[in-house]
């Protein structure tokens, strides 16, 4: 019999990916490690490799198509299969057991088997539980060995006839079906047939289908503004001093590192040196606690095509400006080439965002959730102000900070901005980098 090949788990909390391409097609033949097919999840992108050699026989899971971490997407033939098949003996001679008893061991491991699964649920169906009071020992699971996926869930969200948490009779149900509708509760989303309006389309109209990378930015992004009291701050900063540096050095450090000199790192080596003044800016929330993390590890915004990711700088406090622009110039080509790694992905403990490379002047960005802010600076733009009691044109830019209120009220985030502006106001021309 061929080998399955699953659906491997490409991260901690990854529960499914889609199949984008096949590399190798039925009656290829497979090294062991070759890979097989190309996969995107809600984090990376991934190559899936053989476990193997042999010749695939089989394609399961189409381009295109999402499965569950676990299930199968093709078959292979091992390598020489054929022959130990033929020198096999004859089934009246192996020494194996009655079919009767196989099948019922059989049965007994798929029943130990249904039993483990069952009740190992993934973070996606855990939120959705929770959100909607669903009872998850009343539902019955599609996935491998009765497991409850995100799928099964929606399911029952959608027909709005669900098992709740706690017990509830069948004349309780129907009265409370007889009910008018009431308002969802605030910091609660509203329910899912609220939240998917039937939307007419007319002739002409395109329908674009959700990426998996999109339909999770779009959770993301509702999660932090249904979790986190957002607030807003901004300051302006004079960077002239900077513009010429920049101007200054920029041909040279080409030629020399072979990398563009760009304004990404000396903002963010202005924000990490902040940090260490502010660590309640380098925090997470943990629910019934704050947590405060030791590392600063900055998550930068990299925009392709059809989505946005947030690749992060390990341990950015311990590096200097050309330090930080190496790691930017890296992250941003792997981004682009579709070669993130969950470790590239991981560990961000505060959000830099760089809205003034497309021209924005002032932007409210929502928070990496559960980090406790985000930064954006925005367009560097000449206008005439008073300096030294004249008027003179000068660089300006605008530093946009979003916050978790439940972490920092606005004294400590103006502080922070403040240190964050005067940092950035200091550089001229002789700086080192």
């Amino acid at each position: 019999m061929a080998t399955d090949i699953t659906m491997p788990q490409l991260g901690e909390s990854v529960t499914e990916g889609t199949i984008t391409k096949w590399l190798k097609q039925p009656g290829d033949s497979v090294s062991k490690y070759e890979p097989l097919c190309e996969v995107a999840t809600d984090k990376v992108n991934a190559e899936v490799p053989a476990t193997v050699a042999g010749t695939l026989t089989e394609i399961v899971t189409g381009e295109g198509q999402t499965v569950e971490v676990g299930e199968i997407i093709c078959r292979v033939a091992e390598a020489g299969e054929g022959a130990d098949h033929e020198k096999a003996p004859p089934a009246s001679f192996a020494e194996e057991e009655p079919p009767a008893a196989g099948k019922e061991r059989a049965k007994s491991d798929a029943d130990a088997g249904d039993s483990s699964m069952k009740r190992r649920y993934s973070p996606a169906v855990l939120r959705l539980a929770q959100e909607h009071a669903i009872d998850l020992e009343q539902v019955e699971g599609t996935g491998k060995g009765g497991r409850i996926t995100r799928k099964d869930i929606q399911k029952l969200i959608d027909s709005g006839e669900f098992p709740q948490t706690g017990a509830r009779s069948e004349a309780a149900q129907k009265a409370e079906k007889k009910e008018e509708p009431q308002p969802a509760k605030t910091g609660q989303p509203a329910p899912a047939q609220q939240q998917q309006p039937d939307v007419q389309t007319e002739p002409g109209d395109k329908e674009v289908p959700l990426s998996s990378v999109r339909k999770t930015i779009a959770q993301r992004m509702v999660t932090s503004k249904h979790e986190a009291p957002h607030a807003w701050t901004m300051v302006q900063a004079d960077v002239t001093g900077l513009v010429k540096l920049r101007g200054k050095r920029k041909e040279d450090f080409k030629k020399r590192e072979g990398i563009s000199l760009t304004y990404m790192p000396f903002f963010i080596k202005a924000v990490v040196d902040s940090l260490k003044e502010f660590p309640y800016l380098n925090s997470v929330w943990g629910g019934d606690r704050i947590i405060l993390k030791k590392r600063i590890n900055i998550s930068i915004a990299v925009a392709t095509e059809d989505a946005l990711y947030v690749p992060v700088i390990k341990n950015a406090d311990e590096k200097s400006i050309l330090g930080l622009a190496k790691a930017v110039h890296r992250l941003a080509e792997k981004t682009r080439a579709g070669k993130l790694t969950m470790e590239d992905l991981s560990g961000g403990t505060f959000t830099v965002n760089n809205t003034g490379s497309f021209g924005s002047v002032a932007s409210q960005p929502i928070i990496n959730h559960p980090q406790a802010a985000i930064i954006s600076m925005e367009s560097i733009v000449k206008q005439p102000v008073i300096h030294d009691d004249m008027i003179a044109v000068r660089d300006l830019v605008n530093l946009c900070l979003s916050l978790d209120h439940r972490i920092l009220d606005g004294l400590m985030a103006g502080r922070f901005l403040k240190r964050v502006k005067e940092r950035l106001e200091a550089y001229g021309p002789d700086t080192p980098i």
